[in-house]
């Protein structure tokens, strides 16, 4: 065993507040991408399953969660922020051995979802309807009420982060909630439904855990009528399919091929270091929103170019349990070789690899997926690794010399989720954020703010998060008209 132990072992299916063994007994390994060895197997949820999970949510939320008074609900919520925070080292350990990702990035998740929780049990007390008289002796009022059981399907980049923040504003609006972790990374999501014993009545969090059967059928189950899913276009049009054969309301966060563009009176050494973080290294550029496509002005390309090599060849690659390291390895065996798939295919087709585009040569990493920081110049729109999300540490940078241009390039594609833009100049900013295609953008920065919208355009998505219009979408208006 290279590298921590983790002191937690899931005990089978977590479902109504107890560990229950999958029906059919089929099971999966998850696997350290760090050194190839196994973490040990996990149940696959069969439809049988999937069903117990769903009743008992439908069961909490008729008997307890959904009759709860707000202030409790929000109560309770804060008590589960506070055992999230009081477990943030160990469940970012747990995260960086079975998903890769960097130890800081995975403190900096649960501190995240911690703000979230907090956030929305703040928010519970503005969940209102509205009044209205057509004349004497009459009222016409709105309610808000939960849907009742909240299915929500995650991936593997942020595996505690998307299972429990995920959950926050359907929990705060008063649903139960039946999760299915990530394939590649599970055991977070399974630890978060434990953690929730004894702060959460029994049944309101359920976690199962499976591949595309187990996802379908509980976007298919008749107790769903609201779905959450984060994830692939791909996968996203497959839930949104199903989810409509029974008129289910879905949110979707799907993906995400992101450009960045880089005005000539930028500094080259700013803007390489905005595009840097913006790729989301301390994921390995496993991020839908990560800033993949960078579009600078002809007058900066090589300064920006030689900027990003710098910074690129600088980051620390390794163990991800280890705090100096900043990169860790793809999450998969079959990841892997997608993005090594990637960058291959980007030589073939005529792009220069300016760095990376290989394992690193520490022969301690060998067992593990790693990647090192990839920069390509020279590549064409049509290239695979321009329009395709390769879901890795893979950059593309692309000369422009005119606005019109480099808008039509940034908005060609299916894609539209996050764009950033790096110039000292406001009104270009300002008309360059108006007209590229996307649901948000940054200008100068790439962070993100709990309280503003996030979701995309086009391919990208439908719906918001991490808002007040995620958690009134967890609820559905029932107009009451009355008459004394």
């Amino acid at each position: 065993m290279i590298g921590p132990e983790l002191n937690f072992t899931p005990r089978g299916l977590f479902i109504g507040g107890e560990w229950q063994e999958a029906t059919e007994g089929r099971r999966f390994e998850s696997i350290n991408p760090s050194t190839g060895e196994s973490l040990g197997e996990l149940p696959t949820a069969t439809a049988t399953d999937v069903d117990r999970a769903m009743r008992a949510g439908r069961a909490a939320f008729e008997s307890e969660w959904g009759l709860m008074p707000i202030r409790e609900r929000a109560a309770c919520l804060e008590n589960l922020a506070d055992r999230l925070h009081e477990h943030r080292h160990e469940l970012a350990l747990m995260d960086c051995v079975d998903g890769g990702n960097a130890y800081s990035g995975m403190v900096g998740d649960v501190n995240w979802t911690v703000a979230t929780l907090r956030y929305f049990a703040g928010l519970v007390t503005e969940v209102k309807g509205e009044t209205s008289s057509y004349g004497p002796r009459h009222l016409n009022f709105t309610r808000r009420q939960p849907y009742g059981v909240v299915a929500k399907i995650n991936p593997f980049n942020h595996p505690l982060r998307f299972c429990a923040e995920k959950s926050a504003a359907a929990l705060a609006a008063g649903n139960t909630v039946v999760v299915k972790a990530a394939e590649q990374a599970p055991l977070s999501s399974l630890r978060f439904g434990e953690l929730c014993e004894g702060v959460l009545p029994p049944g309101v969090v359920n976690v199962v855990t499976g591949g595309a059967k187990t996802g379908s059928a509980m976007v298919r189950h008749p107790l769903v009528e609201r779905i959450g899913f984060v994830g692939s276009v791909e996968t996203g049009r497959i839930i949104a399919r199903e989810a409509a054969e029974g008129l289910k309301e879905v949110t979707l966060e799907l993906g995400g091929k992101n450009p960045i563009i880089i005005f000539p009176d930028a500094d080259p050494v700013k803007a390489a270091k905005a595009a840097i973080k913006g790729m989301n290294m301390n994921r390995q550029g496993q991020s839908c929103s990560s800033t993949s496509r960078v579009f600078v002005h002809e007058t900066l390309h090589d300064e920006v170019l030689a900027a990003l090599v710098v910074e690129a060849e600088a980051l620390q690659v390794g163990f991800p349990w280890e705090e100096v390291n900043e990169l860790g390895p793809i999450v998969s065996a079959r990841q892997y070789e997608r993005v090594m798939g990637f960058i291959a295919s980007g030589i073939e087709e005529g792009a220069r690899l300016v760095t990376g585009g290989k394992r690193p040569d520490a022969p301690a990493l060998s067992n593990g997926f790693f990647v090192c920081p990839t920069v390509f110049d020279g590549v064409d729109d049509s290239m695979r690794i321009a329009r395709h999300e390769i879901f890795g540490p893979v950059m593309s940078v692309f000369a422009w010399s005119d606005l019109e241009e480099v808008l039509a390039r940034a908005n060609a594609l299916q894609y539209g989720l996050t764009a950033a833009i790096v110039t000292n100049d406001l009104e270009m900013a300002m008309e360059t954020a108006d007209r590229v295609e996307a649901g948000y953008v940054w200008i100068n920065s790439t962070g993100r703010y709990i309280g503003a919208p996030y979701g995309g355009w086009k391919q990208s998505g439908s719906g918001r998060e991490e808002c007040m219009e995620e958690l009134l979408s967890y609820t559905r208006i029932k107009n009451v008209n009355l008459r004394w």
